[in-house]
């Protein structure tokens, strides 16, 4: 099996992993051209084409830094989500993390997964204020506490870089990470699995955006998804009015609105002029509260702990 990579000088400094690993023998090298590995083990040649490393730390000083916020409550999935984006954004360099939860009391059990990650962090509280909480009817602005004290401290903490909104049930491909760092203002790009539509995007037209293909678009100005959009950590300074409004189904459009003067012909257009879907809104399954254990039963066991992780 040949695997050809097409490499910068920087891609270069990271050839030594595939040199040394058990399954590639370096035969060529040369920079902004092909590399070429030979799989000595495979015994048919089918041309394959794979991602440059993304964690270099060489490289990573000089990339736009990324914030990435999270806002995140306690539930069944909580851990299990998060643990998975942790393992995502423990391959992108240059990030802070800001997870924020919609709770008065930080959850330890967070707290030890983030340490694992060796990713730099914050781990904020956001609880929903109670008027929203206490809503009886109609859905609630999950989310919006959070997101809001995200931005908070991007604006106290940030001179540049881009922030962008990544919700623990999504899954996410590295080249989104890589390709939002190009952010001036607002960039935008599709997102999958989103309604009964399937994808929700920006509609572009001869290379120039055209509208907003979403199955909610409800008046909206910017019918996005939340994860279908980054925006710059400069633009944000530029634009201190600039929150995420108490109204579910219009956070993303309310937000959006907000860095006003801003307008749908400034966007900035990724994901190969959003003919690819490099974010999907995935979501895990929902799943029942653990049941209660019966102490005198597993009291001297390991289910103890087990539960303690468990919701």
């Amino acid at each position: 099996m040949f695997i050809t990579w097409k490499s910068t000088q920087s891609d270069l400094q990271n050839i030594k992993e595939y040199k040394n690993s058990k399954y590639a023998e370096l035969i060529k090298r040369d920079v902004n051209k092909t590399i070429i590995c030979n799989d000595k083990e495979m015994t048919t040649q089918l041309p394959y084409t794979i991602m440059p490393p993304y964690r270099s730390t060489e490289a990573s000083e000089n990339l736009t830094p990324l914030y990435i916020i999270t806002p995140t409550y306690r539930r069944p999935e909580q851990l299990a989500e998060l643990t998975r984006l942790s393992h995502t954004l423990m391959l992108v360099p240059n990030i802070y993390w800001l997870v924020v939860e919609d709770g008065k009391i930080q959850n330890p059990l967070i707290t030890q997964l983030l340490n694992k990650t060796g990713i730099p962090y914050s781990y904020l509280i956001a609880p929903m204020p109670e008027e929203y909480k206490k809503k009886k009817k109609g859905p609630k602005p999950r989310g919006v506490s959070n997101r809001n004290k995200g931005l908070a401290w991007v604006r106290a903490n940030a001179t540049t870089g881009v922030l962008y909104f990544a919700d623990d049930d999504n899954t996410y491909d590295l080249e989104i990470f890589n390709e939002m760092r190009s952010t001036k203002k607002v960039s935008m790009w599709p997102v999958g699995l989103i309604t009964k539509l399937g994808v929700s995007s920006p509609i572009v037209r001869k290379g120039k955006i055209d509208g907003f293909y979403d199955g909610w678009i409800a008046g909206r100005t910017f019918p996005v998804d939340m994860a279908g959009f980054a925006v710059s950590v400069e633009f944000l300074l530029s634009r201190p009015k600039a929150v995420m409004p108490f109204k579910p189904g219009y956070e993303e459009d309310g937000f959006l609105k907000s860095l006003s003067p801003f307008g749908v012909q400034d966007i900035e257009l990724l994901a190969s002029n959003c003919t690819k879907i490099f974010v999907w809104h995935t979501q895990t399954k929902k799943n029942e509260p653990s049941q209660p254990l019966t102490a005198s039963k597993y009291n001297d066991t390991n289910i103890v702990a087990l539960k303690k992780i468990l919701v």
